[in-house]
């Protein structure tokens, strides 16, 4: 049986464990946020989101995900 090696990273301010060699897209998926109505930080650099299934997340990356909230 293979074994599932863990990394650190930070998600919102807030440490979490997470599968090694993950997607951003495939972390998302999992937390459930509706692309579409999000904006992504990697390492403070705005993520474009036509790449998220292509970057690989690192261990102590550090990931913010915005909500967008409407009103007027």
């Amino acid at each position: 049986m293979k074994k599932i090696n863990k990394i650190k990273i930070k998600l919102n301010g807030k440490i979490i464990k997470i599968q090694d060699k993950i997607t951003l897209q495939n972390l998302i998926k999992k937390h459930n946020i509706p692309i579409k109505k999000v904006a992504i930080e990697l390492n403070q650099t705005i993520v474009n989101k036509k790449l998220i299934g292509k970057i690989k997340i690192k261990k102590n990356d550090k990931i913010e995900i915005v909500h967008f909230i409407g009103g007027g």
